[in-house]
Parts: C-alpha cells; structure tokens; sequence
C-alpha cells in the first residue's frame, strides 16, 4: 500500500474514532439534562411537603354566588339578632363576619354556634336560626323543603401528618382511598417511611367527613379496620394532637393554616396551592324562603365588598 493511501486510511479512521466518541459524549449529556430535570421537577414537588404556614397562599376565593336579592343596608335597627348555626369548617369564617357586621352596626348581635350541618339544616327547618353555614350541597329533599343555599367560599381538603413524620413522598389518588378504606396500613408505599399507618377520622356525624366521604371515596364510607381511630368530638385539635409520627388525617386548609405541628401532603403531584388540586370543597349560606329581615340584612353585607374582602383575608 503507498503512503499516500495509508495516509488516507489513518485519516478516516481518525475521523471516524471522533465522530463515535462525539456521538457517546453528546448522548451523555443529554442523559445528565434529562435526569437533572427530572431531580428539579421533584424537588419542586416534595420541597413543599412542610410545615403549613400562613405562607402558604391559595388561589384567590370565587366570586360569590350573589342572588341579586340581597344588598349592603344602609341602617340596622337597634336590637337586630342574627342567629347562625355553623359547621366546624366554617367557624373562623363566621366568626370574622360576625365580629365585622357587629362593628359596623352598633346595638346588633349575631349569634354562631356550632353544629354538623346535617343538624344546622333541622334547626332551620325548624326555624330556631335564620342561617346554616354548612359545607356540603343541599339535598333535592331539603331544597323541596323551601331551603336555599347560596356558594360563599371554596376550600381545599388537605392530607395532613404529623410534622415529625418520616414521609417525604407524594401519595397518588388511588393511595389515599386504599389508606381509608384499610387497604394500606402501614407506611412502606415509602421506601424511607417503614412503618405502621395510623388513621385519625372525623366522627361519622361530622360534615368534614362526609364531604370527605363523597369527594374521595365516591360515596363509600371509611373502613373501621384497626389501624382507623375515630375521634369523638368535631375539632381540629382532637384531629390533629393525635396524629404523633405514624398518622394521617384530613382537614379544611382554613382549620390548619396556622398550626406548625402538621404538614400537608401533596397528591398527585399537586400541592394545596396550585389550582389542580384535586380536594376542594364549597362552602355555603342556607335560608328558607321567604327570607327573613335578619337575613337580607347579613346577607346584603356579605355579599358587599366588605364581605368579600373579609372572606379573601381569611383564606
């Protein structure tokens, strides 16, 4: 072979060497794009598996579902009582209305107690208060019965845990109907979270559970296998002192916005705050027609700016 032709050979097998070699450096790259992006798309996710703080923003509340019946008063008389029965989930809400509403017109009173909705609803019917706050629709009996409710706030229902929980992950939909159905008791759908699962439920009467119920279990109710504990009373405390390392409960994110001892646990790859979420629930003010002086009257303030701006400081 001349030199002019091994000169030629050792030329493109040296073109050839470096293409290769271009080829596998370029693949690698590629590879450590793709897996750094998959580290940040995770981290953004789980970085927010942390302590619930008023930090924590949501999307702004719907407008309310205004019936054009109701409109600002401009004069109170003297002496108006306003009496509300309110579901748990709704308390800190009245409370601010109420506290507002009383300000702004001296000599008037508005009363809040609480009570499940299904018993809010029997004390309208049976006309000892002239609002029930309550957070789930009204039936098509109920409504038969001369009720109407009107949307007032939107919420989320959070997973919460314990803040002192090993588990970092996300839980998938399908995982959180198996938890509270008794399918999954113990915490090893984490690798890092070995473990029994402990679940905290709302007593069978209480309108958190029942929304729950409907929204995520599809109706079904939540099992009683021994691993699900039952609280007897309706607060947030009872709920959420008892959830230690191993618990799992859920709450409206008004109920636990503030309270540093939980955390919120996103699923589906979706935190509290990003419209996906997949658990909200509606709030809503329910009278029966015709409506009441007292009730035109708190109704027409919170459906004026002022009530609006209370509602949104809330959230």
């Amino acid at each position: 072979m001349s030199q002019k032709n091994k000169a030629f050979v050792i030329i493109m097998f040296f073109l050839i060497t470096l293409g290769i070699l271009g080829g596998v450096y370029w693949r690698f790259i590629q590879k450590i794009g793709v897996t750094r992006r998959i580290i940040l798309f995770r981290m953004t996710i789980f970085s927010k598996n942390k302590a619930i703080t008023s930090g924590s923003p949501l999307p702004p509340p719907p407008f309310l579902t205004d019936s054009g019946t109701f409109s600002f008063p401009k004069k109170v008389p003297p002496g108006t009582l306003i009496r509300i029965s309110s579901s748990i989930a709704m308390v800190l809400l009245n409370q601010a209305l109420k506290n507002s509403f009383e300000q702004q017109f001296p000599e008037t009173q508005v009363i809040v107690n609480t009570q499940a909705s299904d018993e809010s609803i029997d004390l309208l019917l049976k006309g000892s208060i002239d609002i029930a706050a309550i957070s789930r629709h009204l039936t098509s009996h109920e409504e038969s019965q001369g009720l109407t409710a009107l949307l007032i706030d939107k919420n989320v229902l959070a997973m919460v845990i314990g803040a002192q929980n090993y588990f970092r992950d996300e839980l998938k939909e399908a995982q959180v109907v198996d938890i509270f159905q008794g399918k999954i008791i113990n915490w090893l759908i984490s690798k890092r979270s070995p473990g029994a699962t402990q679940v905290i439920n709302h007593p069978s009467a209480s309108s958190t559970r029942h929304i729950f119920e409907q929204l995520i279990l599809k109706g079904r109710n939540c099992s009683n296998t021994p691993n699900i504990t039952t609280t007897t009373q309706e607060t947030t405390t009872s709920v959420l002192q008892n959830l230690g390392t191993d618990g799992i409960s859920h709450e409206t994110y008004l109920q636990i916005k503030n309270p540093q001892a939980v955390r919120a646990v996103p699923t589906d790859y979706h935190t509290l705050e990003v419209p996906k979420y997949p658990y909200r629930r509606s709030f809503y003010y329910v009278y029966r027609k015709p409506s009441s002086e007292a009730v035109k009257i708190f109704l027409g303030y919170v459906f004026s700016p002022m009530g609006e701006k209370i509602i949104s400081d809330i959230q």
